[in-house]
């Protein structure tokens, strides 16, 4: 991996002069240590656009989005990002190089490969970082446009003179067809031959385009030979040999024009293929779940196959562990392999092939294990605390069904009764609480008053200093308090009797002080909370502002509240407009 300039490891160094005449920065590995696989090509911003269908010309569109997702997402992506970090995902030691630009974009891709460990060797001159606009449809297929960027600016020169230390240390280098020049995508095959390493090209894009945008035939056709392993696409094989409809036989012929060692194809669905020495074989793609975005897949696979291949497998179960990649991949939205942990532990239950012997596989399954483990663990955590939540419906609701058995309407026509001869007297009513019952008896003025009660609120240790001048004698004041003996709530309540204030107590301690102090009490007892402790006021709260509901309920209903009253009471608002009938 890379430090900043600066930084205890750095081994960062100054090059020379940019095509633009700036000093250009190159991030160099802080270690020395030998790589598994090196790659030149794509590091990309990929914009991720969901949409029900990919349009043609003319046409408009909406952008789409699942749940809790936004309709356009940034994803670390680019052929070559996207290859090295599948095959870092076993393990592998791998590393990137050329060039990028040190702007937003370039950043964000550098804390990327810092955080999966991928070693770079990157000359940040460039005039932008790479990015793509991605369209997805509903089916998961993808039009990508792509603006290569500082990778499109790099020349064979820039290949040769700043990387060909960090290149030595690779045992393997892949480079592309895609966004890198053709010119230096050579330079980078014929440096790799130079210093030993055998070579992979992924062909990724259709010849014609890359012939209109790339380089000319010659220099195309001089990569394809310089390929020790060749990964076109089958659309780009095709293109090739357009005489040729079977896969089996464009990859032979492949083998044969370009004098290739190994060509494997890639077919979407249908999986790939393997053309070597020993014949064609084709390797069936694997079932999933569900096709989210196909972004990246034949990356992926070349990520998986490398990392078979570099483990020991055999070039058929390189393949399908490529394939498992591959289906992994197309998944989840995105190319990267951004979560690790869940991908390491999809992609080892989807492949069949033989296990290898490298460490690194048994690292790999550990990894997978600890990770399939996790999750478990994470769902039994998630059902746990979801049981705590159905607890605490089914204890209140077995509550209330108690409390329901528990009233005959008598304590709830008393107090009713005290409210009314108050008001005949011109009383007022108040309610009052402490703590939770403070927000229920903020609650319950405001019902009280939408039904035909006036109603207000009275703080409780207001009340003791000087609050307790919006009672006047006479007047009724509803107490709230779950235990009956809360300090506060008491100190209000003989307060407002002694002021001459009538008191209707709403608790579950009906042999309680406050109990004891009421006028009338509206009992609102429970047994139990519900939640892990059983502490926190839960079925309480529910029985409390239930008592008080059916306290208006009884006054609504003594009082002949019609709908033409109600609405008057909601001059806006959806309940307004029902009681209105609009």
């Amino acid at each position: 991996m890379t430090r900043p300039r600066g930084s205890k490891a750095s081994g960062d160094r100054r090059g020379g002069k940019s095509a633009r005449g700036a000093q250009a920065t190159r991030f160099a590995p802080a270690l020395d240590e030998a790589l598994e696989l090196v790659g030149i090509g794509s590091m990309v911003i990929d914009r991720m656009h969901r949409t029900r269908r990919v349009l043609g010309a003319n046409e408009k569109g909406l952008l789409e989005a699942a749940p809790g997702e936004a309709p356009v997402q940034r994803r670390i992506g680019g052929l070559m990002l996207n290859q090295l970090g599948w095959a870092a995902l076993f393990g592998l030691p791998v590393g990137i190089f050329g060039r990028q630009a040190d702007d937003e974009a370039g950043r964000l891709l550098r804390r990327a490969m810092a955080a999966h460990g991928i070693a770079t060797s990157l000359d940040l001159s460039g005039s932008a970082s790479s990015i793509a606009e991605i369209f997805v449809d509903a089916e998961g297929e993808r039009a990508i446009y792509m603006a290569a960027g500082a990778t499109a600016e790099t020349r064979p020169e820039h290949v040769r003179r700043d990387h060909a230390d960090f290149v030595a240390r690779g045992r393997r280098l892949s480079t592309e067809i895609s966004q890198l020049p053709l010119d230096a995508t050579l330079a980078a095959l014929e440096l790799a031959h130079a210093k030993g390493l055998s070579t992979v090209v992924d062909l990724d894009v259709l010849p014609s385009d890359a012939l209109a945008t790339l380089g000319d035939r010659a220099t195309f056709d001089a990569v394809l030979r310089a390929a020790d392993l060749l990964k076109p696409t089958a659309a780009a094989a095709r293109e090739l040999f357009p005489d040729v409809a079977d896969l089996g036989e464009l990859a032979r012929r492949l083998r044969a024009e370009y004098r290739i060692g190994r060509v494997v194809i890639t077919d979407g669905a249908a999986g790939s293929l393997v053309c070597d020495g020993s014949g064609s074989r084709r390797v069936p793609a694997y079932r999933v779940k569900r096709v989210v975005d196909s972004t990246g897949a034949g990356d992926a696979f070349l990520g998986g196959y490398l990392a078979g291949e570099a483990m020991g497998l055999s070039p058929l179960d390189a393949a399908r562990l490529g394939n498992a990649c591959g289906a992994a991949c197309v998944e989840r939205m995105g190319a990267f392999p951004e979560e690790p942990a869940a991908l390491r532990a999809r992609v080892l239950a989807l492949y069949e092939g033989a296990k290898p012997k490298d460490p690194r596989w048994a690292a790999f399954v550990a990894l997978a294990a600890a990770s399939k483990k996790a999750k478990a663990g994470a769902a039994r955590a998630a059902g746990a605390q979801a049981a705590a939540g159905r607890r605490v419906l089914e204890v209140a609701a077995r509550e209330l069904a108690l409390l329901v058995d528990r009233h005959d309407g008598v304590s709830l026509l008393a107090a009713a009764e005290l409210i009314e001869a108050a008001e005949a007297n011109g009383g007022r009513v108040h309610v009052t609480g402490v703590g939770k019952p403070e927000h229920i008896a903020h609650y319950a003025a405001s019902l009280l008053s939408s039904t035909g009660i006036p109603a207000t609120f009275l703080h409780a240790t207001e009340a003791l200093h000087g609050s307790l001048g919006q009672v006047v004698p006479g007047d009724v004041v509803i107490a709230i308090s779950n235990s009956g003996t809360t300090s506060e709530c008491l100190l209000a309540a003989r307060a407002v009797r002694d002021y001459g204030g009538r008191l209707v107590a709403v608790t579950g301690g009906l042999a309680s002080p406050l109990a004891a102090l009421a006028d009338v009490t509206l009992d609102a007892g429970v047994k139990e909370e519900g939640g892990p402790l059983g502490l926190a006021p839960r079925a309480s709260v529910a029985a409390e502002i239930l008592v008080l509901a059916a306290l208006g309920a009884v006054l609504q209903a003594r009082r002949g509240l019609d709908r033409k009253a109600y609405a008057a009471r909601h001059p806006a608002g959806a309940l307004g407009k029902q009681a209105r009938g609009d």
